[in-house]
């Protein structure tokens, strides 16, 4: 599992652990570090041509000291200070010793400088800093744009902030980030997340708490998660999943939603709506009720709201019951707040960010610029586990535990009735016994390699996606 930690657990740690080191031991620690991913970056690194972005902070004197290694491996190093005052005067020292050139950012010699580089490393602004880039760095910025070079960030891109992924005005973009300690915020969530480009984690001793901001489950957190019958398990052990959902004009919705439980490990799907005959034609296994939730039998979990339309008495209905429910799609705008809030059994629910900016009552870029502050929001204001769809998946808990992020999507997931298909894999895994946050997490995680997987660089549909669900479990229990 990756996890990730505030900024100021960040620096709680470093001071921690700087007050048992060498002085400049720890910065040394990051620089050897960045340099070693530079070298890689770069392949050969004598005859190479290296631009060092730096600003005041550490961060600029973490490069200023991997430039000082480059020089001395055979590149050209030269350093542009933005604030040459406030340099690093340790770093700046380290690298004039080993041969650098160091330059100010004014006028268009450093802009030609980085133009013809091969690689800028980006230490302008650290983890400690917020909104975008500052006017004096904007011309460098659109210089690195200009160029061929590979960018490689220290710590997090600039621009973007650490804690929140937000990025409120210009910052840099970054093929590579090396972050030091543990991952940051930023580099998980979107939108900050596309700024890092690849990530790579440098070991530097810290010592974090258990409880981190965020986490990224990997495949083996996910294959402890997924439930394997036992040889005494029958179709009910397994878990029966309800399905409430679909309607006149969007019949397609439950057959995916059937789809998602089905190829999602349920023993048994329970469909109630006006779709029975569409989802007896793909599905015949199901067990269709005409009678309404109360009448279609014994459930573990309910899915509802899948193309539901205007139908707010079976959603009403759903949430009265009390075994865990998931509401998706139009099940979200007809459920009464109240009502899930004063439910007893777990709930999930599953908005796009168009849906979460209609629930908090806010405009869809203000979701989509800052996910993180909205998930949570969300999370606290229902009392439920909310899986925030979209570039970057999130899954809050009410609770204000760490907030899981997934991984494995990817952008052809961006097609009518992939979220259908989620639902019904998620409440699958609800009927099956596991947690809420676990049943979500692990959903969106088989989701997101099931749609790589159906795409395979192409496009496909959301049926595709559902075929694929057995494929990417298998892709799990086997790593």
């Amino acid at each position: 599992m990756r996890t990730a930690y505030s900024v100021e657990t960040v620096r709680a740690a470093e001071r921690e652990l700087m007050a048992r080191l060498p002085e400049g031991a720890l910065m040394q620690r990051a620089a050897a570090g960045l340099a070693a991913a530079c070298a890689d970056v770069l392949g050969r690194v004598y005859g190479s041509r290296v631009v060092l972005l730096v600003g005041s902070g550490d961060n600029g004197g973490d490069a200023l000291y991997a430039g000082a290694r480059l020089v001395r491996r055979g590149a050209g190093v030269s350093a542009v200070l933005l604030v040459p005052e406030r340099a690093h005067g340790g770093g700046l020292a380290a690298l004039r010793r080993a041969g650098g050139r160091v330059m100010g950012a004014d006028g268009g010699g450093a802009e030609a400088v980085v133009g013809r580089a091969d690689l800028v490393v980006d230490g302008i602004v650290g983890i400690g800093g917020t909104g975008g880039l500052r006017p004096d760095a904007v011309p460098l910025a659109d210089a690195v744009e200009r160029s061929r070079a590979v960018v490689v960030a220290v710590d997090l891109p600039s621009g973007v902030d650490a804690d929140t992924g937000e990025v409120r005005g210009r910052a840099l973009r970054a093929d590579l980030t090396v972050t030091f300690g543990t991952h940051k915020a930023g580099l998980l969530v979107d939108p900050a997340r596309e700024y890092a480009g690849s990530v790579r984690l440098v070991d530097i001793g810290l010592e974090l708490p258990a409880s981190a901001e965020l986490e990224a489950l990997q495949h083996a957190d996910v294959a402890r998660m997924l439930p394997v019958p036992a040889a005494e398990s029958d179709k009910y052990r397994r878990g029966v999943v309800g399905i409430a959902a679909g309607s006149a004009r969007y019949p397609g919705a439950a057959v995916l939603a059937v789809a998602g439980a089905l190829r999602g490990g349920a023993g048994a799907v329970r469909y109630v709506g006006p779709a029975g005959q569409a989802v007896i034609a793909r599905f015949p296994e199901t067990l269709v009720s005409d009678g309404g939730p109360k009448h279609a039998g014994r459930v573990q979990s309910w899915v509802v709201g899948p193309g539901a339309g205007d139908d707010a008495a079976t959603v009403a209905e759903v949430l009265a019951a009390e075994v865990p429910v998931l509401i998706d799609a139009d099940g979200l705008r007809l459920a009464e707040a109240s009502a899930v809030r004063a439910r007893r059994a777990p709930t999930v629910m599953t908005p796009h960010a168009g849906e979460a900016a209609a629930l908090l009552g806010v405009e869809r870029e203000e979701v989509e610029g800052g996910r993180l502050a909205a998930v949570r929001e969300l999370a606290g204001r229902y009392g439920a586990t909310v899986l925030l769809k979209g570039s970057t998946t999130l899954i809050a808990s009410a609770g204000g535990a760490a907030v899981r992020v997934n991984p494995t999507g990817t952008s052809w997931l961006a097609t009518a009735g992939s979220g259908d298909v989620l639902s019904g894999l998620a409440g699958s895994l609800l009927a099956a016994g596991l947690p809420a946050v676990d049943a979500a997490s692990a959903a969106a995680y088989l989701h997101g390699l099931a749609g790589r997987f159906a795409a395979d660089g192409a496009p496909a549909g959301a049926h595709d996606v559902a075929e694929e669900i057995a494929r990417a479990w298998r892709s799990v229990v086997r790593a």
